[in-house]
C-alpha cells in the first residue's frame, strides 16, 4: 500500500507525555462531538480473571511458582539427557528435555496464562551454575513443556535467511549506530506500555541491571473495563484501522489494521478482548522516523494511544523481576512496559526472550491479524532455527 501524504502527524513521540495527552483530551471534548456509545456490539464491561488491576490482584492471585530441589535436579536431569542426544537446539521439546514430575506444573502454568490472569514467574533458576549455551537449553526446553512451538524473532542470521528462535534484550545502543537502533529493546531506555508479537512471551533474566528495568504488566480487558466507562469514543477510535508504519526503505509502506479486537463467545471460545501493537509502529523511535509519506494518525488516534499507556500505567503491578526468573505472559491480554534501566561494568541487564504457542490452549484470532502472526510462526523449521548465545541488533521489523 503506497500513496504522499503531507505531514500532519500530531504532537505525539513514543515517550508518552501525560500534560499532552491531557491537553489533548480537553481540547477534543472542548470542540469536539464525541461519540457517547460504544461500536455496535461491544460489552460495557468484560468480567472474568483476566481483568485485574494493581489494588485487588495481589489479595486474590499468587503468581510466582518457586522452583524446589527437586525441580531443580529434574532440570539438570534434563539438561544432561538433551546434551547426551547430540541434537540441535531446534530439536527442544518435552521429549528431548524430560520433566516428569514438574511437567503438570508447567502445564498448569500454561492454562493459567491463557485462561486464568495471564501470567505466571517461574523463580530460582540458578544462572551462575551454567554455561550461556546451557542456560539457553534450560530456558528453551522448560519453555517447551509451557508451550512447545517457538516462532521467529527475525528471518536472518549472519546475512543468510533463518529462524531466529531466541531474542537477547539487553542496550547494545553504546555498541551500535543509532540509526540501526529498531526500538528501544535495545537500549537502556523506559519502554512504554506494548505487546510484542506472539501468543506467549516468556522472558529469562540472565542478569539484572544496576539501577531500574522495573518489569511491569497490565490487563488488557481492565484498560477497557475503564475506557469504556469514560471516554467510549476512545473505544470506537481504537477498534478503527490505523496506519502502522513498516519502515520499508521506500518509506511509503504502511498496514492499515486496528488496536484493538473485540470478540463475543461462540460454542468453542469465550468472549475475548485482544489488543496489539508497538507504539514504535504508530510514533516512531529516535532515528527511526515514522515515515512522511504514510497517512498520519489523527488527532483522536493520538489520544486513544496515549490513554491506552497511562490507563495501563496506573493499574499496572510490578512483577520485581530477578535474575534466574521466567516470565511467561499472555501476549494478546497484556500489556507490557519496563522502566529505564542503569548498567555498571558488574551489573549489565540482559533478558533472553521467546515468542510461544501452545495448539492445546491457542486462542483463536480474527483474520485481521493473521498477517502478524503468521510473521512469527508460518514456516518455522528445526532446520533453520538459529538459538543466538550473543547480543545482535535484529535484522528485520518481524512484527508491526
Amino acid at each position: 500500500m503506497t500513496d504522499s501524504y503531507p505531514n500532519r502527524h500530531p504532537d505525539i513521540g513514543y515517550m508518552p507525555d501525560y500534560d499532552k495527552y491531557l491537553t489533548r483530551g480537553k481540547r477534543r471534548q472542548e470542540t469536539e462531538k464525541l461519540d457517547e456509545h460504544l461500536p455496535e456490539g461491544f460489552p460495557s464491561s468484560l468480567s472474568g480473571d483476566l481483568v485485574w488491576d494493581a489494588s485487588t490482584l495481589a489479595n486474590r492471585y499468587n503468581w510466582n511458582y518457586h522452583l524446589t530441589a527437586e525441580d531443580l535436579d529434574e532440570i539438570n536431569n534434563a539438561l544432561r539427557h538433551f546434551k547426551s542426544l547430540n541434537k540441535p537446539m531446534g530439536e527442544l521439546s518435552p521429549d528431548t528435555f524430560p520433566l516428569p514430575q514438574l511437567h503438570a506444573a508447567l502445564r498448569g502454568i500454561s492454562n493459567e496464562v491463557h485462561n486464568g490472569y495471564g501470567f505466571k514467574v517461574i523463580r530460582g533458576l540458578p544462572v551462575d551454575n551454567y554455561t550461556r549455551e546451557e542456560n539457553v537449553i534450560i530456558y528453551t526446553g522448560l519453555s517447551s513443556h509451557v508451550a512447545p512451538i517457538r516462532g521467529r524473532q527475525d528471518n536472518k542470521w549472519q546475512g543468510k535467511p533463518a529462524d531466529v528462535i531466541v531474542a537477547h534484550v539487553k542496550d547494545l545502543s553504546q555498541s551500535c549506530n543509532s540509526k540501526d537502533i529498531p526500538g528501544p529493546v535495545v537500549t537502556a531506555d523506559k519502554q512504554v506500555f506494548h505487546t510484542d508479537a506472539g501468543d506467549v512471551i516468556a522472558l529469562f533474566c540472565l542478569n539484572e541491571g544496576e539501577t531500574g528495568g522495573e518489569s511491569y504488566i497490565a490487563s488488557t480487558c481492565h484498560v477497557y473495563n475503564v475506557l469504556a466507562a469514560t471516554r467510549p469514543d476512545l473505544i470506537k477510535t481504537l477498534s478503527e484501522p490505523w496506519p502502522f508504519d513498516d519502515f520499508a526503505p521506500t518509506g511509503d509502506v504502511y498496514k492499515l489494521r486496528p488496536l484493538l479486537y473485540y470478540q463475543p463467545a461462540t460454542q468453542t471460545d469465550p468472549e475475548r478482548l485482544i489488543i496489539q501493537y508497538s507504539r514504535r509502529n504508530l510514533t516512531g523511535y529516535l532515528d527511526c522516523k515514522r515515515s512522511a509519506n504514510i497517512p498520519p494518525l489523527t488527532e483522536a488516534q493520538a489520544e486513544a494511544l496515549d490513554a491506552v499507556h497511562f490507563t495501563a500505567e496506573k493499574h499496572a503491578i510490578s512483577l520485581d523481576f530477578h535474575k534466574g526468573d521466567i516470565q511467561f505472559a499472555n501476549n494478546l491480554s497484556i500489556l507490557h512496559a519496563r522502566g529505564a534501566f542503569t548498567d555498571s561494568s558488574a551489573k549489565r541487564r540482559h533478558l533472553l526472550r521467546l515468542w510461544l504457542r501452545d495448539p492445546e490452549y491457542e486462542w483463536t484470532k480474527t483474520k485481521g491479524l493473521k498477517e502478524r502472526f503468521d510473521r512469527v510462526y508460518a514456516g518455522v523449521t528445526v532446520e533453520n532455527s538459529v538459538f543466538p548465545l550473543e547480543a545482535t541488533i535484529r535484522s528485520s521489523n518481524v512484527a508491526t
